[in-house]
């Protein structure tokens, strides 16, 4: 049952046009800000250490975050925050998902698409909060929020993660 739930699960997210888009807001938003190339961070779970080199220029790093209400089991997140003003963004991992169909069920009422071939959810929380995650390999996901007037920035800050073995 398990290999057809994995079947299925690639099946849809191949034949649901999912692709390698992020979430694009809404509503009609500024134009977005440059992002810097400069690096920004790192956060690991276990041996993998995901690097964010990508951020919007302008922001400050306003502080840290281990909890994401969304998730519907307790697991290990890690992650920063920075802000312009009243915008947020928030940069992540989340660890312990280790399989595909774990992950596909971890978020209620999210929207499951791909990322890069693997599989990704995006939901908007009941603040406007748009949200943005991917698994990025078995054991960690990689997660991106950001206010609305920041959601703009959420595709440039995924195309920045790389991923490294941790030390």
């Amino acid at each position: 049952m398990r290999r057809l739930a994995a079947v299925l699960l690639i099946f849809t997210l191949t034949a649901c046009g999912g692709g390698d888009d992020v979430p694009q807001p809404q509503a009609t938003s500024p134009p977005p800000k440059p992002v810097t190339t400069r690096k920004s961070g790192s956060l690991a779970c276990g041996a993998t250490r995901v690097q964010f080199s990508a951020k919007p220029a302008g922001l400050t790093r306003a502080g840290s975050f281990a909890r994401l209400a969304s998730l519907n089991r307790p697991l290990e997140v890690r992650g920063v925050i920075w802000r312009e003003n009243d915008e947020q963004v928030y940069v992540g991992v989340v660890c312990g998902v280790r399989t595909a169909e774990q992950f596909a069920t971890l978020v209620a009422g999210s929207t499951l698409t791909a990322y890069k071939g693997r599989p990704a959810l995006r939901w908007i929380t009941r603040t406007g909060l748009r949200n943005f995650m991917w698994l990025e390999r078995p054991g960690t996901a990689v997660y991106i929020g950001a206010t609305p007037g920041l959601a703009t920035q959420i595709k440039q800050i995924a195309a920045g993660v790389t991923q490294t073995p941790a030390h």
